[in-house]
This record gives structure tokens, sequence and C-alpha cells, in this order.
């Protein structure tokens, strides 16, 4: 580690801070020891290394509230088919990718929507037509549900006698009850991930994360909270850590990932499980912070729970009942572990502040941050029951880009697509906010994010309109959402993701001035040097 003073001088400092925006920032021993004007920092460090900013940008470091690192290495070495405008164009992507990989035994791809299917439903045979001979598993944009062909069936053992899960749904023909080649929600965590992990060796894991790794870095990201975390992604994690010599390249607190079980005591048990982990892992660099439960679906797939059906007149069960769930929340409550729950629709996010607030009756009154993971669309008055059980809405700007909301929004109907997203009602009820990313399920880029938080328009397909623009934030407040208080909502905001003295230095330089001029010149910024602890990490 670097224990020299290096003075930054000469720039424009957003400090997300209650100051504002200061001149120069002075670091050692990996902390901000100084914040201010620049003729101050002279006088207090006159010996220091100084690194002359010239008038550029200073952010504190990006802190990804919600990931997942491993999944976001190995995605980024997939066939990315978020582009592709309708079957054909899938199609023609699969070809041209299996003919680039002769030799792999099974093709992998992420991102398709299902909008690009034009109102019709996914089938194996659409696969079969141009790739018969070899697995093929396609991720879902949202990542909550996988298209494959019959090989992969086969591979998997998933014929007409596969019982659906807990939670999950195989898709089926009507008529003969044989699978289709769609698997829905905990039917694509029981079978495929289980799969595609055993295929994967320790090696192919520990470069996915040094891949998402480096991308963040190169992103300005100095934080990330992996969300769903097992213990192929923590044996990667700690090896990671051994060979840093107990520090990784980015911090890192994570969540031990639950999985709907058909009787409390399994449940339970998982909660025991992360308890051990959580007091074992503890670290400035990797850290179990609690557990993930996946209450419902998404919207996309009409598999997010709703208070009213959809506009197809279907509806959907939330993976965890209010009876299932309570056991659950309530140990984990107990012993101090922050819940994470993902909640999409209203039905689901009713449901888990129902859990909560029955842990905190039966718990007593303590000190908490337990968090509710998206929050899509949430009924009216939500915001402020949050705020006042004082748990974060952990949102994703990204989700809500318009490229990818027509679907999103056919689903639910105009009304309900009217208050989605709302990140504003967070913001004016008081209850923390935090912005990330989700990756793989969207782009990872911090600046992306940014823009489509700040105006409500297209990072995929710029040019395309903003909707609901009202619900866009003020630059400043966006930046604050994705790193102070990114930071504050794992329990870390008073130590890091703000520039202030005696935070960690953790920070990023950018090339341009996102401030000024053109909201879209966020699409382009780039980040020109990354320091974590005081150390520059990446730089061009």
């Amino acid at each position: 580690m670097n224990d020299s003073i290096t003075h930054y001088r000469n720039g424009k400092i957003f400090t997300a801070a209650d100051d504002g925006w200061a001149e120069s920032i002075v670091v050692e021993d990996h902390k901000l020891r100084f914040v201010g004007e620049t003729v101050y920092a002279d006088i207090l460090a006159p010996d220091a290394e100084v690194i002359d900013l010239e008038g550029a940008v200073v952010l504190p470091g990006f802190v990804d509230a919600h990931t997942h690192l491993v999944m976001m290495g190995f995605a980024l070495q997939k066939l990315d088919l978020r582009d592709a405008a309708d079957l054909a164009d899938i199609q023609s992507s699969i070809k041209q990718f299996a003919e680039s990989n002769p030799d792999a035994p099974r093709l992998l791809g992420r991102s398709w929507l299902f909008s690009a299917l034009d109102g019709g439903h996914p089938t194996r045979e659409m696969i079969d037509a141009v790739v018969p001979d070899r697995p093929v598993y396609l991720d879902a944009n949202d990542v909550h549900s996988v298209w494959v062909n019959t090989a992969a069936l086969r591979e998997l053992g998933i014929d007409a006698d596969t019982p659906d899960p807990i939670g999950g749904r195989i898709g089926r023909d009507p008529d003969t009850g044989e699978a289709t080649g769609m698997l829905y929600e905990t039917a694509m965590m029981l079978y495929v991930w289980p799969k595609l992990a055993e295929l994967a060796s320790d090696e192919d894991r520990d470069a996915a994360l040094a891949l998402a790794f480096r991308h963040y870095l190169e992103d300005g990201v100095t934080g990330a909270v992996d969300m769903a975390l097992g213990a192929d992604e923590l044996a990667s994690l700690e090896r990671a850590l051994d060979a840093g010599d107990g520090t990784l390249p980015l911090r890192v607190a994570a969540h031990w990932l639950m999985t709907r079980e058909d009787n409390e005591a399994d449940n339970v048990r998982q909660v025991h499980d992360a308890i051990e982990l959580h007091e074992r892992v503890q670290g400035p660099w990797l850290r179990i912070a609690g557990i993930k439960i996946i209450i419902d679906g998404v919207i996309d797939s009409c598999t997010a729970a709703m208070k009213e059906p959809y506009s197809d007149g279907t509806n959907a069960e939330p993976i965890w009942d209010l009876e299932s769930l309570i056991p659950v929340v309530t140990a984990a409550d107990a012993a101090g572990l922050q819940i994470a729950m993902h909640a999409i629709g209203d039905a689901a996010s009713t449901l888990a502040l129902d859990a909560i607030e029955h842990a905190v009756a039966v718990n007593g009154d303590r000190q908490r941050r337990h968090r509710i993971e998206h929050l899509e669309y949430a009924a009216p008055g939500t915001a402020e029951r949050m705020a006042r059980l004082g748990v974060t809405a952990s949102m994703q700007p990204v989700h809500a880009d318009p490229a990818i909301f027509s679907n999103w929004a056919a689903q639910v109907g105009d009304e309900r697509a009217d208050r989605a997203f709302a990140w504003s009602e967070y913001d004016e009820a008081g209850a923390l906010l935090a912005f990330s990313t989700d990756a793989p399920t969207a782009p990872h880029e911090a600046m992306a994010n940014m823009y489509v938080a700040a105006t409500r328009a297209s990072a995929l397909a710029p040019g395309v309109p903003a909707i609901h623009p009202e619900q866009a934030l003020p630059l400043e407040r966006a930046i604050a959402h994705a790193t102070r208080d990114a930071a504050a909502s794992i329990g870390d905001g008073d130590w890091r993701g703000r520039i202030a003295v005696g935070y960690a230095a953790d920070f990023v330089v950018l090339d341009v001035d996102p401030f000024e001029g053109d909201p879209a010149a966020l699409l382009t910024t780039r980040v020109v040097r990354t320091v974590i602890a005081g150390r520059t990490v990446h730089e061009v």
C-alpha cells in the first residue's frame, strides 16, 4: 500500500457531502486528509506529491449497490442479443456465433428481449432451426428466465414428467405437456444454474471474476454489492483475496442467496448458514452482509407478483408467501443480518414490508438497515412506509431505459406504467435511495446509468425519447445515490462513498465535465483515473 501524501489540486470535485464542491484533496495513509480550497491544501501539505487535475471533474467512487460479479464476468463472454430486433435477427446471430465457435460444446447467449418476438412465445424449435446439435442457453435480458433448445433440455434431463419447482415454471405445450424451451424463475435457478456451474471450472470462475473487476475499475466503480452469492462465487472471491494479500481490486460486500424450500426448518437452516458466513467473512475488502431473498419474478415475463392482474388477465404468485417468509426474516433480523428482498411487483414489495414489520415487532427496536431490491412498480404509499421503517430502496435506473420499456408497459397497462420506476417518490419521502445496475441484467457502465437517471432517456439507443421525464433526478442527486447512498445502503456510509475528511480515498477522475452542457455527454464520458484506498488502480 502507498503511505505517501498526494495532493490532487485544481479540480472540480463533487464531494457528495454537505459542502458540495471542492478544488483540492490531500490523500494520506489511504484516507482523505483534506478536502477544500487549493490554497489551504498547499499550506497543509507543502511537500506532497502533486497531481494537477487541470480542472477535471472528480467524483466519489461509484458503489454498484446491486450486481452479480461472477455472473457478470461470464455474461461478458456470451453472445449479446440485446440489439436483436426480431426472431430472424436472433436466429441469425445464434447461427453466426455457432459458426464462429465450432468446437464449443454448448453455446451461451444473453440479453434477448421478449419484445423482439412481437408477442410470440419462445420455443425450442426456434433455436433448433439454426443449432439442432449442440445445447444452447439464452438468458433473457432480466436473467429471470432462460430460453433453451432441445439439446439443452436433453442435457438438463427435462421432459414432460419433470415437475415444476416451488416458485418456478417449465414452459409446456398445452396439448402434449412437453417442455417448450422456456424455464422461468426457480426452474432456471434449480436446473440451469447448477448444470452450468458443474461444467465450469474454478479457473473459469476466477477468470470471469477478474474480467468483471477489470471492467468495473475502468468504469470508476470502487465498490460492489454482490446480490446472489453462492458457494462457488464465495470461493472465487476468497481465492482472489488470498492472491491479493488480503485485498481485492475493489471493495465487495455480499448477500447469501436463499432458496425457497418446502418446509420452515430447511428455510431457517439457510439463515444459520448465512450467520456463520457473516461471522467468518468480515473484512474491509470482502464481507458477508446478509441474505438475499427473491420474492417474485419480473414484469416482462409476467412473473412479478402484482395486486391486480396483468393486461392479459394473468397474474403470478410470489415465490415466498408471508407464512414462509416471516420465520426467515425474523431469524435473520434477530441475528443482525441485513435482509435484501427482490420485489418487483406491488404485491411482492407489500409482502416484504409486512415481513419486516413483523420482525421489528418480535425483535424490538434497534438499528437495522434492510433493503428492497428493484421496486419497479410499488403501491402508492410504499415510499413513505419504507422511510418510516428505515428500509432502503435499491433501484436500477438502467432498467427504465426507454429502449426496453415497451414490453414492460404493455404487460401492466398505461395507468400502472405512469408510476413505473418512481425514484423521485422515495427521494421525496425521505427513504434512503441507492442506485445500482444489477449487472448483467443491464449494462454495468456507471455513466450510462447516471444518464438514464438524470434524463429518463435511452442509453441503449440514443435518440429514443425520454419516458416519464418527471421521474428524472438532477445529476448531482443521481450521483449521490450511486456513491454516498449506495455505500450507506450496506452500512458503510460513515467511512466511504463521499469525498470528505477521514473517509476512504476512493474517487474517480473524468475526461469531461458532465455537469455542463448536453447530458448526452455522459454516454461518452470516460473515467481517466480510478483511485481506491489512495492507490491508482486504473489510468488512461
